[in-house]
């Protein structure tokens, strides 16, 4: 991993802890990248029309990565678009479970359509309570995400696998922002009928391209409603013909964020997931030791048998200033501080904000 840290010249400048909000761009992406434009700035329309025509092939790419059907891929610029395209297709009589204070993207495209909604709160108890609920057979659908962007609470998959099995007619759809590209990821196996995700992140694919994985089991829910040329791949006798996910692409799909997308997955698998994962299984063992020794996580979060490697900390404006002086790049989230690692980080970096963090608790 210390050489692949030479791929990111923004860790030579600071200690960046702040994935959650923006994963990295890698000189190996930004070289691709060029080349795209230049080849955009000679080629036009000619160029752009390949790009177009490789879509079906950027859909293999995450559907091999993720173990699911290509034509069971959307592509969509963000979590966020996919969601309300879905959602405008899925009848308003459903009563829907959410997690109390999840992502803004999750719970709002369901609040403001007015679908009756139960709550959990996320807290140690979390994966229970989800269940209890559901228990009392008035649950239609689950929508969280896999890992809470304020704290790093991650559920429990093993769970959510049993829930589908114990509840096969609850449909569960799941935001993979914080999560996907941590680790190994199975969508066919898994206990989500639905998974949507922005791949700024933990991905490392730039902005505007995310993607969403739907089961053949759901889709006679919907009736949806997003449509165009994108729809069609510019074939207007296939009006009356359009697939689940070409419903979700309605538009132009950008062969530069896209191609991004691709060009991530392909390096992240020449890494390999499993040293990705074992990389920030260590780092997320030394965080949660660093700060729970300091008393700056909620008493819930190491109760969890299981945890990622975000974590929001106990501080104030003061302290987030006196972080950022110190060249610690990181985000003021729900009245603490959000740090966060991915495997481009190391142990040594959590020890440099620990000491900080005990210097700065000792003059209070």
């Amino acid at each position: 991993m210390q050489n692949l840290r030479k791929k990111f010249p923004v860790l030579k400048q600071c200690i960046y802890a702040n994935t959650a909000s923006a994963g990295l761009l890698s000189e190996d992406l930004m070289e691709w990248r060029q080349g795209h434009d230049l080849d955009f700035l000679i080629g036009g329309s000619k160029m752009k029309n390949k790009g177009f025509a490789h879509m079906p092939e950027i859909k293999k790419v995450v559907g091999k990565f993720f173990h699911c059907s290509p034509e069971n891929v959307a592509l969509v610029p963000n979590f966020s678009l996919g969601l309300n395209l879905l959602l405008e297709g899925l009848p308003k009589d459903k009563t829907v479970l959410l997690l109390q204070s999840d992502y803004p993207s999750v719970n709002w495209p369901f609040e403001t359509r007015n679908f009756k909604r139960v709550y959990v709160d996320i807290d140690a108890g979390m994966e229970d309570n989800i269940r209890e609920k559901v228990k009392s057979g008035k649950i239609d659908v689950l929508a969280l995400s896999l890992v809470q962007w304020v704290n790093g609470v991650r559920i429990d998959l093993d769970f959510l696998k049993e829930l589908k099995k114990d509840f096969p007619n609850v449909m569960i759809i799941a935001d993979g922002t914080q999560y996907c590209g941590v680790e190994e990821f199975d969508f066919e196996a898994s206990g989500i009928d639905i998974l949507g995700t922005s791949a700024y992140k933990w991905l490392l694919a730039g902005y505007g391209n995310g993607f969403f994985l739907v089961k053949d089991g759901v889709k006679d829910q919907f009736d949806l409603k997003g449509i165009g040329n994108g729809s069609v791949n510019n074939d207007l006798s296939q009006r009356n013909n359009i697939s689940f996910c070409k419903f979700l692409e309605p538009g132009h799909l950008d062969s530069l964020n896209f191609g991004s997308l691709e060009f991530a997955l392909h390096f992240l698998e020449d890494i390999g997931l499993e040293n990705v994962q074992a990389q920030l299984q260590k780092l997320s063992t030394k965080a949660m030791q660093t700060f729970s020794e300091l008393d700056l996580l909620e008493p819930h979060i190491a109760q969890r048998k299981q945890h990622s490697t975000i974590f929001n900390i106990k501080g104030d404006e003061k302290l987030f200033n006196r972080l950022t002086e110190e060249n610690i790049v990181a985000s003021p989230r729900g009245g603490g501080i959000r740090l966060s690692f991915h495997f481009y980080n190391t142990e040594e970096e959590i020890d440099v904000i620990g000491t900080l963090l005990k210097r700065w608790m000792s003059k209070r």
